[in-house]
């Protein structure tokens, strides 16, 4: 009785310990048919934010993607996102990941999810917004020094075009509109760009459905529900 009860206590403070290093209450290592990773604040690559930033680090969700691409009780991940952005490239490389999965993968966008924070929305098989929730698309943008010269603007251009093709792959959204929208002078102040709200992301076929947790956590078990009766239809004939 007291081993047991050790045991609990032990996996209790790892759960917490989870919770407040990555976000999450478990790493795949339960018998669970649904995987939740969530992705706030900064996306932080490979320069530390400040100390008093909120982010999400990259090199924690890349390991919690592979543990739950190898483990085969996981059949659905869903994907929780109130982000800023970021990192461009961190977060492009976490979009990519979680868009190679092969597990069903639904995003849910709460909040927002801005600029980098775009095609992570979008990276899933399916894609929700709550009604209050936003999402900025603007052109990419670099802190630091910039050098003024033509090969820089050739690598912006280069950096835009891969975040641009991501996105018009992993949503329905056309490449005309997209550009329209992220190089809008009406709606930012001191800035370029547009701010969707909702069932505009939707419109825009940016998003796929407007809906919270309850629909997110549906769509994704009626995804693994099809796939098992497709398995069980192959196995009968």
């Amino acid at each position: 009785m007291e081993n047991k009860k050790n045991k609990d206590e032990s996996k209790n403070k790892e759960m917490i310990e989870d919770i407040k290093q990555l976000g999450t209450p478990n790493l795949g290592l339960d018998n669970k048919e649904i995987q939740c990773i969530t992705i706030i604040g900064e996306i932080e690559g490979h320069m530390m934010s400040a100390p008093q930033k909120k982010t999400t680090k990259y090199e924690h969700i890349i390991p919690q993607l592979y543990a739950i691409e190898e483990n085969p009780n996981i059949k659905g991940v869903l994907v929780i996102l109130n982000t800023v952005g970021g990192d461009v490239e961190a977060g492009l490389a976490i979009s990519e990941l979680i868009n190679s999965l092969s597990k069903h993968t639904v995003t849910l966008v709460l909040g927002g999810s801005h600029s980098i924070g775009v095609p992570l929305a979008t990276s899933g098989d399916y894609s929700f917004i709550a009604p209050t929730a936003t999402m900025t698309i603007h052109p990419i943008r670099m802190n630091g020094l910039v050098i003024g010269v033509s090969e820089t603007f050739e690598y912006f251009r280069k950096m835009q075009q891969r975040i641009t093709d991501f996105i018009t792959r992993t949503s329905d959204i056309d490449k005309e509109n997209l550009n329209k929208l992220m190089n809008s002078r009406d709606e930012l102040v001191n800035d370029v760009g547009s701010v969707l709200i909702g069932k505009e992301a939707v419109e825009y076929d940016l998003i796929n459905e407007v809906g919270g947790l309850k629909e997110a956590i549906q769509h994704l078990k009626n995804l693994i529900s099809d796939e098992k009766s497709d398995e069980n239809s192959q196995e009968n004939k």
